[in-house]
């Protein structure tokens, strides 16, 4: 994969996102200290606590651009664990389950391996005209098959991923907000 010419400025842009961060004049841009952790950590996965975390957020991709003229790969995952972060904060709240505590967990993970993500956000959507769960490939939008004592089962397509030739792992996300009529 490393010397497909197609994947080179792809991967040029990924990497930067990692030796930026070991650059002291680049610190700040690049880097955070873990809420969980205390750690210092790439920005890449942090959760953002404050507007300074928000304008930091911002400066790094600037610098990134400058550096690379190209998207960096990591931005979508990024946003994905940060909108991850609370609406698993949510949830617990509203329900009384513990799905934050595990997310935590993983965040923990990718912080202390400094994990690429990808997110998958783009359902190939199928007939456009019909709801997803009206859609004759139930597979045409990502869903909840299964619920078990370990977690959530779901099947279905995604499409255009940037970032998912060189990513660790992959977030997957809901493109439309599905209705009761989906659940397992």
């Amino acid at each position: 994969m490393v010397d497909y010419p197609m994947f080179k400025p792809h991967l040029h842009a990924a990497a930067m996102t990692y030796e930026l961060a070991h650059y002291p004049e680049f610190e700040q841009e690049m880097t955070a200290v873990s809420n969980l952790t205390k750690e210092k950590i790439n920005r890449y996965t942090h959760i953002h606590h404050s507007i300074d975390d928000l304008v930091n957020k911002v400066k790094m991709m600037r610098l990134l651009g400058q550096k690379t003229a190209t998207c960096f790969q990591r931005c979508v995952g990024f946003d994905g664990l940060n909108a991850v972060y609370i609406t698993s904060y949510d949830i617990d709240k509203k329900h009384g389950t513990n799905y934050h505590q595990k997310f935590r967990t993983y965040m923990k993970y990718v912080q202390d391996n400094d994990l690429m993500l990808a997110g998958a956000m783009s359902d190939p959507k199928g007939d456009r005209s019909l709801r997803p769960n009206q859609q004759e490939d139930p597979d045409m939008y990502v869903h909840v098959v299964d619920r078990k004592p370990g977690g959530v089962v779901v099947r279905g397509a995604k499409a255009h991923i940037t970032g998912s030739v060189n990513s660790h792992e992959i977030i997957v996300m809901p493109t439309r907000t599905m209705g009761p009529e989906w659940k397992a």
